[in-house]
């Protein structure tokens, strides 16, 4: 029976590539991405359709566990030719700079301080950010939205500048408290930053197979070359039956072997 994959949701804008690479580096347990949208992902958690999400406030904290990874600037976005657009790249637009437009209120929105700037909301609410980004692009209103969603919306008919004394926008890794699973607490540690020489680091490792084991090389004529080099026994065997070494290294041929040496020959008595 196949094992059923980590499944890991996120919404438009965050990005879980670095933590979706470590986390193939170090676990054998697949991890399936789930795109969602910002009003249906604490719906999947709640429904198991996804094991944790990477999302934007709000979550239920009686039922929802959460992290915060990290806060994204605010950005207004306005069609070129608005009055913004004269702004420089790095300067801020102010709330003082939206007196009096319109503003729209996606029905995706996660921005939370829309009602609290001086300018008109419109009634009617696009389905969704990239509806409202073109009404926008038509000039019909302001949107304010975080740095990302203006990113992965971009286009050359729109500018966007951050918004000055605006909340941030967080990014949380959300799970349910009820079902906080090895594999949930594993993907925590990464996106922690928790490396393989950490405790759990080191258990995510060693579940990867194991690497094949080749044989060890063959030691055939090793050990007589060797003791060859040595003068050990096999280089004496070899060099045959009773023959031995001087101090000096010079061959020295057994005693039964050496006769004396022949002296002059005597003239024998006639």
């Amino acid at each position: 029976m196949p094992v059923a994959p980590f499944r890991l949701g996120y919404v438009p804008g965050v990005t879980p590539a670095k933590w979706v690479r470590t986390w193939s580096e170090r676990h054998r347990l697949r991890l399936e991405l789930v795109a969602l949208t910002s009003p249906t992902a604490a719906a999947a958690l709640a429904e198991r359709r996804v094991d944790a999400a990477l999302l934007r406030p709000p979550v239920d904290p009686e039922t929802v566990s959460a992290i915060p990874l990290y806060t994204e600037v605010t950005v207004v976005v306005a069609a070129r030719d608005h009055p913004l657009a004269a702004l420089e790249a790095d300067e801020q637009a102010t709330a003082a700079d939206l007196a009096g437009e319109v503003l729209l209120h996606p029905l995706d929105d996660v921005y939370p301080g829309t009602g609290h700037l001086p300018a008109t909301v419109l009634d009617h609410r696009p389905d969704t950010t990239a509806e409202a980004i073109e009404l926008a692009a038509a000039g019909t209103g302001l949107l304010i939205v975080p740095m990302s969603l203006a990113r992965l919306h971009h286009r050359r008919d729109l500018v966007h500048r951050t918004l000055a004394g605006a909340p941030g926008a967080p990014v949380l890794l959300a799970w349910l408290t009820e079902h906080t699973t090895e594999a949930v607490e594993d993907f925590i540690g990464i996106v922690r930053g928790r490396t393989v020489n950490s405790t759990r680091g080191r258990r995510l490792d060693a579940q990867r197979d194991p690497p094949e084991q080749s044989d060890p090389p063959a030691q055939t004529g090793t050990r007589s070359r060797s003791a060859a080099r040595r003068g050990g026994p096999a280089a004496r065997s070899s060099r045959g039956q009773g023959e031995s070494t001087t101090a000096g290294g010079r061959r020295r041929r057994p005693s039964s072997a050496r006769g004396k040496r022949p002296g002059p020959r005597r003239k024998g008595r006639r």
